[in-house]
């Protein structure tokens, strides 16, 4: 399963980047053992570069619960660290999103499998592909690598 992780607001915490490593930290104790992550990426903020510099990573992560429990517990992680969201793409917290769950595809009204605009960020793909570049999309058959080469959104995404 790949979970992508992004914070442009760091909270309580010194950074970004601090808070994105205590979340990944109560992964396991939510049943969501990491098997692997990336390292933190940094992008301007979108769709508005005038907010806060995002940092970005994916995480491989085990699930043995279905992925409707598994969206669930990544909202209550969200929710732990003061995440709100009432406003679309304002900056935040802690923003995860399930990727892709094995090779599963849904489309239903909470959740879209695989993610339907993942492949078309950097910020996203880039980091996957550091970890899993020959991670295939379930729908596309392109690889993590091909899709970090070729996203449109975020372009300026690099490692910190």
């Amino acid at each position: 399963m790949v979970v992508a992780l992004g914070s442009n607001v760091a909270g309580g915490f010194a950074s970004s980047e601090a808070l994105l490593e205590a979340a990944l930290a109560r992964f396991p104790e939510a049943g969501l053992p990491v098997l692997e992550r990336s390292s933190w990426w940094r992008s301007a903020a979108w769709p508005d570069p005038k907010g806060p510099e995002y940092r970005n990573g994916v995480a491989l992560v085990e699930a043995k619960a279905g992925s409707d429990s598994v969206l669930e517990a990544l909202f209550s992680i969200e929710r732990h660290f003061g995440r709100m969201r009432d406003v679309r793409n304002a900056p935040r917290t802690l923003d995860l999103d399930l990727i892709a769950y094995g090779r599963e595809v849904k489309d239903a009204p909470r959740l879209t499998l695989p993610h339907p605009r993942a492949h078309e960020r950097r910020f996203v793909m880039g980091p996957l592909a550091e970890i899993a570049p020959g991670w295939t999309h379930p729908v596309l058959g392109r690889t993590a690598a091909q899709l970090a080469a070729s996203a449109a959104v975020g372009r300026d995404a690099e490692p910190v």
